[in-house]
């Protein structure tokens, strides 16, 4: 969303919100009327290009019907764990991360208490890592990540021995890397990365704000560190597996209902503040997936 939000978006499959026009991103809600055959009144659906206002007419083709029973009511979740969330971060791990049970890796998860982050980590240890470290940007996220949701350690990349803790949290090295910011957070964990390991890109949020491409380049001593050491690493596309779509989702939702995985959320009251709530939120304001609430 907020590529969407540059003159050019760096990327094929988003376009550019537009001046003066209405913006829109992922959303759910009620159909109050339809004149389509798939849906009908009361049913809940869910559109990755949800307008941002109370009401709108919409295409039947860019709406997906949801169960409120797969997520026990938590509509939300639909947004999030058991949405375009956390299908990234479960099929990015799978796809890209090459987790083997058994193999003693350790994963290191950048932005880890954000939406897809919080995910990240929860699953690199159901998928078999022995440790995973989360990097986030103060103690009360680092608190959340090992009391809440499992993470064996974390580490505030605000602290002057933020990479003196990486390394103490990562004895071993590091197997697996999910990267969610770039820059120079992700120069410091790649060089503590072992010999054949795998870095996910899955977002470049410390870059967004700046005039490079997409994606951003490296520096020179981590593109020699990455050819040195073998290290394998590679952009991730949900939407290049859309054929896996419902039954991962399906997954996810067994998950979150059985415990196994926790769907944290910071929620925001009213469309009237929709600004402040995705402002918020580029500046790591949220816990866990930013959600706005605009009606009951």
């Amino acid at each position: 969303m907020r590529c969407r939000m540059n003159e050019d978006t760096g990327v094929e499959y988003e376009t550019p919100w537009q001046l003066s026009e209405r913006v829109d991103g992922g959303g759910l809600g009620v159909i109050e009327s339809s004149r389509c055959s798939s849906c009908s009144k009361g049913d809940f659906v869910t559109s990755f290009v949800w307008p941002w206002q109370t009401h709108a007419v919409m295409k039947e083709g860019d709406l997906q019907k949801v169960e409120p029973e797969l997520v026990d009511g938590h509509l939300s979740y639909y947004l999030g764990a058991v949405g375009l969330t956390g299908l990234t971060a479960l099929l990015g791990i799978r796809e890209k991360g090459h987790v083997t049970k058994g193999a003693n890796q350790t994963m290191v998860v950048s932005a880890a208490a954000g939406a897809c982050g919080s995910m990240a980590g929860q699953i690199g240890r159901l998928e078999g890592c022995v440790k995973v470290v989360g990097i986030c940007g103060s103690d009360e996220k680092c608190k959340a990540l090992v009391d809440d949701l499992g993470f064996s350690a974390a580490v505030n990349y605000n602290h002057e021995d933020a990479i003196a803790k990486l390394k103490e949290s990562c004895p071993d090295g590091i197997d697996v890397y999910f990267d969610n910011v770039g820059g120079e957070i992700s120069d410091a964990v790649i060089a503590q990365m072992n010999k054949d390991s795998y870095v996910i890109v899955c977002g470049q949020i410390s870059q967004y704000n700046k005039d490079v491409p997409n994606p951003p380049p490296l520096s020179e001593e981590t593109q020699e560190t990455l050819k040195k050491k073998n290290i394998t690493r590679e952009q991730f596309f949900s939407l290049n597996y859309m054929d896996r779509v419902e039954e991962t989702l399906y997954e996810l939702s067994q998950g979150v209902k059985s415990g196994d995985i926790k769907a944290l959320e910071t929620v925001a009251n009213g469309i009237e503040n929709m600004g402040d709530a995705f402002c918020s939120m580029m500046k790591g304001g949220n816990i866990g997936k930013q959600v706005v609430k605009i009606s009951e």
